[in-house]
Formats: structure tokens, sequence, C-alpha cells
């Protein structure tokens, strides 16, 4: 495996800290996860879909919620891993440590809090979301929600190893993590619900086992002392206020901006369950497509934090732009390739489903919309502001998102999608158009500012 180069290491021939084939070796595992992913939740699909409509829809809200945990909890490692990457382009191993350990800390405390409330308000968290579905999607809903929800401690422990080993340039660590949860998971989908003829449990089950075992194997592997932001027993462990100040200063408005993304996603599933099944499934098959659309961004943002955030760490501005202009030509490129194909493979990718023809033609419709979005303005509404957080930024971004996500993307979809009646068409519209629009706009104009020059952690 490829070592990544660290500010401590000598600079490339090029005078640039980082080459070609050393961001593929960050990158390309990052991307092949996102892919990864995309594969076990379109199987996790059909094989939920043998179960009925109301599965897939039961199974579509949880996981908006699900979502929202992995959001929130991948936003604060990331956060955490920026923190790590500028004290490493500082030099100061022994605070990148320190960062790592306290990130680690504030995971277990913060998913533990968030468990906890999950259960307590259960009834009127389903109440409020769903409150207006039908009796059996509900009831799918409850099953499905009272199984998966344990897994947030396990989601909150991955994120934050997985963040880890980014900041150090070892995604492939993440990467192998991932492959042995999905196996889990496919595997043990296919025989509870195959074999064992389970419902929603099936699907619920091997999650939760598949999250916990790869989180432990996450944090057990960081607590050698091979890795450069190793983890200490809790004899050793002591909170050190000045790094914590700096994780939260990046990772709670990251967390903020991502968990009231989500957030708003799950207000915009409950208007979206009052449109009927049809709609509903769609919706879930939509999201499903979605993450095809626009999975090498995705894995592309995780890595951008380790390059971007030790270029700040060294003061080096510079190439911290250059970085940014290479890697969004680049994402541009490749998304163009990927969203060309699936709209040439659209047809039989619907036809996997086995839903209703309404369900699929609006299916198809969403799909579409979403893939031209991602095309057009994901790289400046999403990879731009990653740049910006990387740098500490996120404080910016946090304001801008959460402004525009409830002007343009809900308020404007219950006007359109409501109001209108263009129903879940009505939604993506606003979701891929208008909001990722006004995002970008903002995002360009505070990267061209230079603001962001001034945001690094103070150490």
């Amino acid at each position: 495996m490829i070592k990544m180069l660290s500010m401590r290491d000598k600079l490339s021939p090029n005078g640039y800290f980082f080459t070609n084939k050393q961001l593929t070796a960050l990158m390309l595992p990052l991307i092949l996860e996102q892919l990864l992913s995309l594969v076990v939740g379109m199987a996790d699909s059909m094989m939920v879909g043998t179960v009925g409509d109301a599965a897939i829809s039961g199974v579509s809200l949880v996981d908006a919620i699900s979502g929202l945990m992995i959001y929130i909890f991948s936003a604060m490692g990331t956060g955490g891993a920026a923190v790590a990457g500028q004290y490493m382009g500082m030099r100061d191993d022994e605070k990148a440590r320190a960062s790592g350990q306290q990130l680690i800390a504030l995971m277990i405390v913060m998913s533990g809090a968030f468990t906890a409330a999950l259960y307590v308000f259960r009834t009127g968290i389903l109440d409020l979301l769903f409150g207006s579905i039908e009796a059996d999607v509900m009831y799918a809903t409850n099953k499905y929600y009272l199984i998966v929800m344990a897994s947030v401690p396990a989601i909150a422990l991955f994120n934050g190893g997985a963040a880890l080993f980014r900041a150090m340039g070892r995604s492939d660590v993440s990467l192998k993590a991932s492959i042995l949860m999905n196996i889990i998971n496919v595997i043990g989908n296919a025989v509870l619900i195959f074999g064992l003829k389970m419902d929603v449990a099936g699907v619920a089950i091997p999650t939760l086992i598949s999250r916990y075992v790869s989180a432990l194997i996450l944090i057990v592997m960081l607590f050698s002392d091979k890795w450069q932001l190793h983890l200490s027993g809790l004899r050793e462990f002591r909170i050190r206020p000045q790094i914590m100040r700096n994780i939260f200063r990046i990772s709670i408005p990251s967390g903020i901006e991502n968990g009231m993304f989500m957030l708003g996603r799950l207000v915009l599933y409950s208007l979206i369950s009052t449109f009927g099944t049809a709609q509903i499934t769609a919706n879930a098959i939509g999201n499903t497509f979605s993450t095809m659309h626009c999975c090498v961004g995705m894995g592309i943002n995780l890595g951008i934090v380790t390059v971007v955030s030790q270029c700040i760490g060294a003061a080096d501005f510079d190439q911290a732009r250059y970085y940014m202009r290479k890697i969004a030509k680049d994402t541009y490129l490749i998304q163009a390739a990927v969203n060309m194909l699936f709209l040439l493979l659209l047809k039989p990718l619907l036809g996997i489903y086995d839903v209703d023809p309404e369900a699929e033609r609006l299916a198809a419709i969403v799909s579409i919309i979403h893939c031209v979005g991602t095309m057009l303005i994901y790289v400046p509404a999403f990879t731009v502001p990653s740049f910006l957080r990387s740098t500490g930024d996120a404080l910016f971004t946090m304001i801008v998102s959460i402004i525009s996500m409830w002007l343009f993307r809900v308020t404007a979809a219950y006007i359109i999608g409501g109001t209108l009646g263009l129903g879940v068409v009505g939604v993506f519209l606003c979701h891929c158009g208008l909001d990722w629009l006004v995002r970008s706009i903002c995002y360009l104009a505070r990267y061209f500012s230079g603001k962001w020059k001034t945001k690094a952690i103070r150490a």
C-alpha cells in the first residue's frame, strides 16, 4: 500500500505535497466504499421488495432517521479528522494523536445520548414524522426502528475510526471494514429473509450486527501504536480543553449542518408520506439511485479533508487552492461519465424493482432530475463546502446550509410538491435544483473571497 505523504515528509519533485499516485491511493478506496454501499443498498431494497411495498416503505422511512445519525456522526468524524490533519500539517504529532482520542470520546458520549433519546421518544418521533402513513407501513416502520436504532453507537464509532484512518491516508482500512460489514449484512439478509422467511426484522438484525462488528474492528486496530493517530488506554486519557475546542469548532457546526440536512429530509418524508404508497416507493427508489449519481463525489469529499487540512496546517494556501481546482475538475469529469451511463441503464435498473407502474414512472422522473442536478451543480454545492470545512470555515457552511435547506428545499417543496400538486417530483425539483443552486452560489462566493484563510485552528 502506498504511504500517503504528510507534511513532515519530503516534497514530491514537482514541489507539491501529494502526487497523483498518492491522491489516487487516498481517493479510490473512498469511492469504492461508496459504490459498495450503493450495491448493498440496492441488494437490500430488492430483498425487502420481496416482502412487499409496505416493507419497502417502512425500511425507507426508518433509514431516513438512521441516515440522520450517520450524517451527524460522519460530519463530526470528518471535523475531528480535519483538526488532526491540521496538527499533522503543523508537524505536531502529539496534539494530532490527542485529537483522535478526544474525537472518539466525544463520539461515545454523543451516541449514548442520541440512542437514549431515540428510544425514550420513539412513539412521539414516529407519530410526528410518519403519523399519517397506512397501518401496515407503520407496523413495519415501528418493528424495524426498534432493532436498528440500537446500532447508533456503532455508527458513531465506525465513523470516528474511519475518519482517523482517512486522516492518516489509510482509507483502504475503512474500505476493508466496510466490505466485511456489507458481507455480513447481505448474507444475513439472505438467510433471514429467504431462509427463515422473516419480514423487516430480517433486514434489521444483520444491519445491527454488521455495524457493531465493523466499528469494533476499527477501534481495536487504532489501539496499535504503529498508527500515527493511535489511541491509548483509559488511564492515559484526559480532556484537552484547547484541542476539544478546536474539534467542537469544526465538528459541531458540521454535525449540526448534516443533522439539519437530514432533518429536512425527514420533514420531506413526512410530506411525501401523505402522497400515498406509490410516491413513497418512488421516493425510496429515487433515493437509492441518487447515491449512484453522486457516489464519486461523496467519496472524494471525504478524501479532500486529508489533503486540504494538511495544507492549511502548513499554512500553504496556494497548494490548498491548487488541490481544490484539481479535485473539482476530476470530480466533474468522472461524475459526468457515471451519470451518462446511469441514464442509459435507467430502464433496466427500474425493471429490477417489482413495483406498480405508477411508482416506476415517478421513480424514473425523479431519478432523471437528480442525475442532471448532480452533473451540473453537485461540485459547487458539496465539494466546495468540504474544502471550506477542512480549512476550519465550518460555521459559514452551516449557516448557508440551514438557511438554504429550510427556505429553498423544505418550504419550497411544501409549496411546489404539496400546494401545487407536483408531489414527489416537486420535492426533487426543490432538492437538487433550487436548494443546490443557492448553496453553490454562496459557497463559490466564499471560496473566491479567501476569508477561509483566517479560519485555521489555534495550536
